[in-house]
C-alpha cells in the first residue's frame, strides 16, 4: 500500500492461474512503478511461475534474460566509452 507521497514504489504481483488438466500455474511479476507531476513510469519483469499440482506447489525462478543482456551492453558501452576517452585524451598530451 502506497501513501499520497509516494514518487517510487515496487510491488509483486500474480496473474490469472491457468488450469490444465490437473496442473495450475500462475506467472509472478514485479513491478517498479515511478509517478510524476507530468507522467510515469512502470517496468514490469517477470520473477516466478507457481507450479500447483497433487496439492504440492513449486516456484520456478524465471531468468530474464533480455534484462541481463541489455546491463551487459550498457557496461560494455560504457567501457568502450571510457577507453576511446582515455585514449582521446592521451593523444592531446
Amino acid at each position: 500500500m502506497r501513501s499520497g507521497i509516494d514518487i517510487a514504489w515496487a510491488r509483486e504481483a500474480s496473474a490469472e492461474p491457468v488450469t490444465v488438466g490437473d496442473i495450475t500455474v500462475t506467472p509472478r511479476a514485479r513491478a517498479l512503478v515511478v509517478r510524476l507531476p507530468w507522467g510515469g513510469l512502470v517496468w514490469n519483469r517477470p520473477t516466478a511461475v507457481m507450479v500447483e499440482q497433487a496439492g504440492q506447489v513449486r516456484r520456478i525462478q524465471v531468468v530474464d534474460v533480455t534484462r541481463i543482456l541489455q546491463l551487459g551492453l550498457l557496461g560494455l558501452g560504457l567501457a568502450i566509452a571510457v577507453a576511446v576517452s582515455c585514449s582521446s585524451h592521451a593523444e592531446w598530451r
